[in-house]
């Protein structure tokens, strides 16, 4: 029986093409994904250890220069520190935000990477963390010193005069050095700028402090006798660890941020592998049923049942085992495209080898041979069940009665346990709300893939007419062949309907959420243009005033995040310019007058105000950031919005009791709107700064929206996969159906059926099946959509179900474009097919 199995693999290898094909993109998927993941942590892994190699102890603080009160290590501990016995260095360092202009004034880098920090040379003039490659490190204040991918970029020699940004005015360095480095901010993308010790602390800290130091020990000093010298010294709130310790908390951190990554990617295989086991079902349904008289002959001659079923499912495994070296090898090729891709949008990853771990070997061959025999266990059990008598007939083995009635019981029962879950999930609404939608979705899914062979008549029939209208003969005949095998049809269809239930779902879930979206910043939003620190840090109260006296203002107000404790419970509060903050955003007052920001008093969202039971004219006892204590007077109540804190605060109410203001963005009105004027007065208002980013109403828009469409686009990409193993599977089905009528192809050829209309039955054929998984498929997508939107609508004011019907109309163009292309093959085939063969076979 093993060679027979082997024979029938080689005799049916162009039919079995396919199924290869689907296992091996599922099985590639899979070994790409974890092959890429597994590099990409190596790679950084091996850089945060390198890193950390000659570091015996790494100190950390908390400190902030927002908070004057955070605690970091002056000065003095440091010489502490370094005075210790054992001690060969102890460097400290600070960091912040610092950007670099191009030629053309723009940021290099994406702002978040965007990193600062000071120059640390011990006794040699040497900083050990860089190698210099041009110039030397800065030692003055007028001085900086850039890595060498960021010199290249801004066309930066030594010498030359290099605008940077910080949080405060952009300011103008000359460029001592030219450095290279293992950084993590610029192997993402980013640049990094060092500066004198004094200067960086004065950006980034404060004078004579620094945020963490690194210790490095003299031969013979063991890490943890360091660490037990240096502990004492410090603050209560800094933390201090051994430096292999902390290269394998980076590695535990690198580990957990790629693992998000790989669930995803990995979710998106298993779904391709879903959509591949109905392909490889239905070839392995066909070729049995093809076989019939063969299998029932070695029933015949002694074969027992058992045999079999083995046979059949050791074909499987063959085929499994094909698939899943060719597509181990492809997956290797996939992992080693993602990291140049990376490389080509401005990621880098450090240098290492392509990483290919024992159990991602393992799980590559398990996922294609265990995947491609579970999917063959039906049909080799309707194998075994031949008996030997089938053999005096030709006849193809039909489903009883009873099993379709069985089967149709079951689907009905599951599609309706689904159906009642996604309703109780979206009536829930919530985190429970959505775990009750995903899991009546996996059953409404698995019951409509049981349903739909019942369902393929009656929608099919609906099209019949007008098949037979517009395409004759050609037409009829393609409707019939659809439901001929409802089974097959069913199961071709179900792998195209899966693609486009997710697709669809995503789709309708995407376009309300971005509608919704983009309606709220429309709503919320009267301010011309919003300005903010590309990094996302806090900008400089020099940026407020210097917007304030830009030309063409007419309103200016910021959002300054401001720590209040009112009634003994925190609550989040910003700062406003009185007067301002109505022009800049939508205020709609309840209660009250917003006026009263101007003498004084505080304005409070409705919910929070019915929450703590305040009214307008009540006093509330309020503890600023620096513990002082003062009554404030609620003067209005508004709706609450999005853009604004439940508490607003006149700003002049705040400035004695805070630091540096925490400052997120600011809201400008200009006379006469958004311009390129106006847009470039506030360019000139605010020196020019690469490091600041200026958005009109369009830009915010695009900003808040960008992100769903960007979400949605690597969904729809992700699901590729799938939509393609869905279309081999209507070429296979085609094309074994194809071969599997030949006798009766030839026989409508012999009755006056000419080539042309042969071509255009197996294409119709396929459009019908084509359209049929999409029409079951978009149905139960918009279905989920829905859901799902109801489980997040009660946090989202704007949310109201937009149903995306050109994106829809286009799902169904493309899937009768997927029939027209996917019939290529099987319908020239069964036109060159020659007549008195094909009568002859079978």
């Amino acid at each position: 029986m093993f060679r027979t199995a082997l024979r029938n693999v080689l005799a049916h290898k162009a039919r079995l093409l396919m199924t290869i094909l689907a296992v091996m993109l599922g099985v590639a998927f899979v070994s790409g994904t974890l092959v890429f993941t597994d590099t990409l942590g190596n790679a950084f892994r091996n850089q945060s250890a390198k890193s950390y190699d000659d570091i015996a102890v790494a100190v950390t603080t908390y400190a902030d220069q927002q908070d004057e009160k955070s605690r970091a290590i002056d000065a003095a501990t440091l010489k502490k520190i370094q005075a210790l016995d054992g001690v060969a260095t102890a460097t400290g360092r600070v960091d912040g935000f610092a950007g670099v202009a191009d030629p053309d004034g723009k940021l290099i880098g994406n702002g978040w990477s965007n990193t600062g920090s000071n120059f640390a040379p011990g006794k040699d003039g040497e900083d050990a963390a860089y190698t210099f490659t041009d110039g030397s490190g800065p030692t003055e204040a007028g001085s900086i010193a850039l890595d060498r991918d960021t010199a290249k970029k801004g066309e930066y020699t030594v010498g030359d005069t290099v605008r940077v940004a910080t949080n405060g005015p952009v300011k103008e360095y000359t460029l001592s050095g030219v450095f290279t480095t293992e950084d993590g901010a610029v192997n993402a993308g980013g640049s990094l700028v060092l500066f004198d010790t004094p200067v960086a602390q004065k950006l980034f800290l404060r004078p004579g402090e620094f945020e963490d130091v690194s210790v490095t020990a003299e031969p013979g000093t063991s890490d943890r006798q360091l660490l037990a010298a240096v502990k004492p010294l410090l603050p209560e709130d800094a933390e201090a660890t051994t430096g292999r310790a902390r290269a394998d908390e980076q590695a535990e951190e690198i580990e957990h941020s790629l693992s998000s990554l790989n669930k995803l990617l990995l979710g998106f295989a298993g779904v391709a592998l879903f959509v591949g086991v109905f392909l490889i079902a239905n070839t392995f349904t066909m070729l049995v049923a093809q076989r019939t008289k063969e299998l029932a002959l070695l029933r015949a001659v002694g074969a027992s049942r058992r045999q079999i079923k083995r046979s059949v499912l050791l074909e499987a495994a063959v085929v499994g085992l094909i698939a899943s070296v060719i597509g181990f090898a492809v997956g290797l090729g996939l992992a080693t495209a993602l990291r140049s891709a990376m490389s080509l949008i401005g990621g880098k990853i450090p240098a290492g080898p392509l990483v290919i771990a024992p159990t991602t070997v393992v799980a590559a061959f398990a996922v294609g041979v265990l995947i491609t025999v579970l999917a063959a266990w039906l049909p080799a059990r309707r194998a075994a069940k031949i008996p030997p008598v089938a053999a005096m007939n030709s006849a193809h083995a039909v489903a009883t009665v009873k099993s379709l009635v069985l089967r149709n019981t079951i689907g009905g029962v599951i599609t309706l346990l689904g159906a009642a879950a996604i309703f109780g999930g979206a009536a829930k609404a919530g985190s429970s709300g959505q775990l009750l939608v995903a899991a009546g979705t996996f059953l409404a899914l698995i019951g409509v893939i049981v349903l739909i062979p019942l369902l393929s008549r009656p929608v099919i029939a609906l099209v019949r007419p007008l098949l037979r209208r517009l395409f004759g003969v050609s037409g009829k005949l393609a409707a019939q062949n659809a439901v001929r095998n409802p089974r097959r049809t069913g199961a071709t269809a179900s792998a195209l309907a899966i693609g486009l239930t997710l697709v669809t779902g995503i789709s309708v879930l995407g376009v309300t959420l971005g509608q919704a979206v983009d309606k709220m910043t429309t709503d919320n939003i009267r301010a011309d243009y919003m300005v903010s620190m590309a990094s996302g840090d806090a900008l400089d109260e020099s940026a407020l005033t210097a917007l304030e006296k830009a030309d063409g203002v007419t309103a200016v107000s910021p959002q300054q995040d401001v720590r209040l404790t009112i009634g003994g419970k925190d609550v989040s509060a910003s700062g406003v310019t009185p007067g301002d903050v109505q022009k800049v955003l939508t205020v709609d007052t309840v209660s009250g007058s917003m006026d009263s920001l101007g003498d004084g008093g505080i304005a409070v969202a409705e919910k929070t105000a019915k929450s703590r039971g305040w009214k307008p004219g009540d006093t509330v006892s309020v503890t600023y950031g620096d513990k002082k204590k003062g009554r404030l007077k609620v003067g209005a109540l508004y709706k609450d919005n999005e853009f604004l804190s439940p508490v607003l605060i006149p700003r002049a109410t705040t400035a004695p009791h805070e630091g540096r203001a925490d400052i997120r963005e600011i809201w400008v009105k200009t006379d006469g709107g958004a311009s390129a004027a106006n847009e470039q007065a506030l360019v000139d208002a605010l020196g020019d700064n690469p490091g600041m980013s200026i958005m009109d109403r369009q830009d915010i828009r695009d900003m808040f929206g960008g992100s769903v469409n960007l979400v949605m686009n690597i969904m729809y990409g992700l699901l590729a996969m799938a939509l393609v193993i869905a279309v081999l599977g209507v070429v296979n089905t085609l094309a074994m159906s194809v071969f599997e009528r030949q006798q009766e192809i030839g026989m409508l050829r012999a009755i006056g059926l000419d080539r042309r209309k042969v071509k255009r039955m197996i294409r119709l054929e396929a459009v019908v099946i084509s359209l049929f998984g999409a029409v079951i498929g978009i149905g139960l997508g918009m279905f989920l959509g829905w859901a799902i939107g109801r489980t997040v609508a009660d946090g989202i004011p704007q949310y109201v179900l937009v149903v995306p019907w050109g994106r829809i109309a286009v799902f169904l163009l493309l899937a009768g474009v997927v029939g027209v292309l996917a019939a290529l093959w099987p319908a020239r085939s069964a036109a060159k097919l020659n007549m008195l063969t094909a009568i002859k076979t079978e």
